[in-house]
């Protein structure tokens, strides 16, 4: 594992919620990542960890392989990658985000 895969896992890892995102939680650079991120307030997530991948090319490009997921936002819930803003807000709707952030 490269240098940045293994900071990028070792962020998934270590924080039970982790969403990498354009921009901040307080300031989305982007609709999908506001999206993410206001979804994830829905659901009452009071530990999230958020991610700028504007500030870090490496692993806004690492990001992509590590998942095998092409696009930007990422979230990842317990260590395990989750989807992107339209499939949240597919699990959302459906009730199934809200179970894996209670695991």
């Amino acid at each position: 594992m490269d240098n940045v895969h293994k900071r990028i896992d070792d962020m998934v890892k270590g924080n039970r919620v982790v969403l990498f995102m354009k921009g901040t939680a307080q300031f989305p650079m982007c609709g999908f990542s506001g999206r993410a991120v206001q979804i994830l307030k829905a659901c009452g997530v009071d530990d999230l960890k958020t991610f700028n991948v504007l500030e870090d090319e490496e692993v806004r490009q690492g990001i992509k392989d590590y998942a095998q997921w092409p696009t930007i936002p990422q979230l990842y819930v317990n260590g395990e990658f989750v989807g992107g803003s339209d499939i949240m807000m597919e699990m959302y709707q459906s009730g199934e985000l809200q179970q894996a952030l209670t695991r």
